[in-house]
Order: structure tokens, then sequence, then C-alpha cells
């Protein structure tokens, strides 16, 4: 029985119910907009643009969502992002002549803001959550938070495009705010009011990070996560459709399972990366599976300009690639949590997500800029140099935590 457990694992599932209700809706409302707004006749350049306020409002809400949540408390943030998101489908629940690029761009930035004070109050309650000296139990723990949230993301996906197939664009973006408003009425009822409250209140400035492994692990994550979106975001599902001729629910059923694939191996990253051994990861770690990351895309790459059998380099390719991809998300996950201070959490994930809001956005603009201009194998290579740089800046991560801790 819930009520049996212990305050702390009572407040990890509220925190977890709460991130996998809101990622179903962030994935089914991407894949709702892609799909729709090509539909209607949009280049990818212009779908892109819909996804640039999203991202940058991310770069933003991360580092003034980080500020708030170590003196408001996370669950202040955690709920103030369920009612932004419900209102930013509202605000898409409109006739189709009121969805011009100006008003879905500024749904999208609200709805950017809610993601990433969603995601940022999340991952760093887990800090809050588990004591300082059981590592090992902290990689585990973040490891199902986010292995979790990014399979339940490709859920989103499936279910994006089933609701555009079945009931229309509309009709979808009202069901999912009415789902999340009676998520956000729980959340409001249940969590605890000073859940990740820093004991001395930051200052503004100090919301950008003066710890050295701090910022080398931000650097990396912002070139890790553009290498993904650059290919992924807008050129892969336009590609699918245009170029294998795949409808909407195979274009999106393909992305979901890849996403939920890429969750699964998240969330096993920890006896991947060494756990079962007791070895808890380091930089040594981040350099080696970005390495290895970098080869996969290279050779995926290289398969689709040659145009040697396209769908299946893509199909097995992007598999591939995203369980590699998993790993090295989860290490940095870790990471980021074991870096950060005590007092305060949010104020560290904040700026980390900041970086990871800025690849976001970096990749999502180049995704649709790129393939419009150069095709797909173009936004791959791009993938590429991106791994290969978030590669050399992993050489500078700390070899051990106790030097993270000098």
């Amino acid at each position: 029985m819930i009520v049996n457990l212990t305050k702390n694992v009572r407040q990890y599932i509220l925190v977890t119910f709460n991130y996998w209700n809101f990622t179903i809706t962030d994935g089914a409302l991407r894949m709702l907009v892609v799909l729709y707004f090509h539909d209607l006749g949009y280049s990818t350049l212009e779908i892109a643009s819909l996804f640039l306020f999203y991202e940058f409002f991310g770069v933003v809400t991360n580092l003034v969502g980080g500020f708030l949540g170590a003196r408001l408390g996370l669950n202040k943030t955690m709920n103030l992002g369920l009612a932004m998101q419900i209102a930013a489908l509202a605000m898409l629940a409109v006739p189709n002549y009121w969805l011009t690029i100006s008003w879905v761009m500024l749904a999208q930035a609200l709805s950017g803001i809610a993601k990433d004070l969603n995601k940022m109050s999340a991952k760093s309650s887990i800090k809050s959550l588990v004591p300082n000296e059981q590592q090992g139990s902290l990689y585990k723990w973040v490891a199902v938070l986010t292995g979790s949230k990014n399979a339940l993301k490709g859920v989103g996906f499936f279910i994006g495009g089933l609701l555009l197939s079945l009931i229309g664009f509309k009709s979808a973006v009202i069901l999912m705010a009415m789902v999340l408003t009676l998520v956000l009425i729980g959340s409001l009822c249940g969590l605890e009011s000073d859940l990740g409250k820093a004991k001395s209140k930051p200052k503004f400035n100090e919301i950008f990070s003066k710890s050295r492994p701090i910022n080398i692990l931000s650097a990396a994550r912002m070139f890790l996560f553009g290498a993904r979106d650059v290919w992924f975001v807008v050129a892969l599902p336009v590609y699918l459709g245009s170029v294998f001729g795949w409808d909407h629910l195979w274009v999106g059923g393909f992305l979901a399972t890849w996403v939920i694939a890429y969750g699964f191996v998240q969330g096993f990253a920890p006896k991947i990366t060494g756990r079962a051994h007791n070895m808890i990861p380091d930089g040594t770690s981040a350099l080696f599976w970005a390495g290895l990351l970098a080869l996969i895309t290279a050779g995926i790459a290289f398969g689709v300009q040659i145009n040697w059998q396209p769908e299946l380099v893509i199909v097995v390719g992007l598999l591939i690639f995203g369980a590699v991809f998993a790993v090295n998300s989860s290490l940095h996950s870790y990471l980021i949590v074991s870096y950060a201070k005590d007092d305060g959490v949010s104020l560290d994930v904040g700026f980390y997500y900041m970086a990871n809001a800025m690849g976001r956005l970096i990749g999502t603009v180049l995704s649709g800029w790129v393939f419009q201009i150069a095709g797909l194998a173009a936004c791959l290579w791009v993938s590429f140099a991106f791994i290969v740089l978030a590669t050399l800046i992993s050489i500078l991560l700390p070899t051990n935590n106790k030097e993270v801790a000098a």
C-alpha cells in the first residue's frame, strides 16, 4: 500500500507520476504539430520555426526556473509547469484560421517553458530525496526516472500520430488538456511544500554555475543533444513520410518505438555501465560512450550519403544510435545530479538543462534548414561533428567523484 511507504518514496512516486503524464502530452503534441502542419503544406524550415520559441524559452526557463525552484520549492515550479502546459494546449484548440505561425510559436513557447519547469523540478527533486552518500541508489533512481520518461515520450509520439488519425488535431489537444488538469489537481494536493527549497535564499546572480565540472558537462550536453535533434526532430519524420511514403500512423509508431526502446535502455544504464560491479561512472565513462556514438553516427551518415539500402540503414542505424545515445544521456543525467551541491540543487541542475535546451534549439533550427537545403545525409554529418565536439569536451571531465568533491 502506498500509505505505508516512507515520505520520500511517496514524494518520488508522485513526482514521477506528474512527470510521466506531462511527458506523454509533450511527445504527443510534438508529433501532432510536425505531422499536422506538414499536411497543411508547411516547409520543413517553417515547421522547425514553430519549435523555435519552444526551445529558446527552454534555455531561459532552466536558468530562471532553477533559481525559482531553490527559492520557492520544487513543488511550485512543477505545478506551474503543469498549469502552463494546459494553457498551451488550450491555445491550440482554436479554429484552423487562428493557427498562424506566430500563434503556434507563442503556444509552443508556453509549452517549452512548461516542459523545462517540469523536467528541472523532477530531476532536482531526486537529489533532495536520496541521501548524498548513496551514489549507487542516486544513479539508479535518476536512470529509472529518465528512462521511463523517454519511454513514455515515445508512447506520446505514437498517441500523437494515432489521435491525429482518429479524432483530429483540435480534439486531441482538448483531450490532453483535460487529462493534465486532473494530474495538476492531484499534484497540488500531494506534493510537499518544502521540496527542494534552499536553506539559504540564493541570489539571482547565482544562476550561472561556478563549478568547473558542471560547466564542462553542460558544454558536452549541449553538443550531444544538438547532435540528436539536428536529424531527429524535423528532418527524420518528414523524410520518412515524403521519401519512404509512410503514413502518419507508421511515422508516429516507428518514432514511438525508437523512443520507448531508448527509454528502456536508459533505465538499464547503471547495469550497462558497470553498477553491477559496484562501479560508479565518471568522466572516463562519458568519454568512452560519446566516442562510440560518434563512430556509429559516421557509419549511418555514410550509408545514407551513398544511398546504400537507405531504409535499412536508417531503421537499423537509428535503433543502434538510440541505444548508445540513451547510455550517454543517462550517464550525463547521473553526473549532473551527483556534481550538484545539496543546498539549492535546482540551480546547478537548471544551468545544466539550460545547456541541454540550447543544444535542442540549435539542433531543431538546423534540422529544418540543413534538411531543406542539403537533405538527411547532411543532417547526419552535422550530427557527427557535434558528437565529436562532445567527445573532445568530455576529456576534461573529472575521472572520479573525489575529484569533484575537492
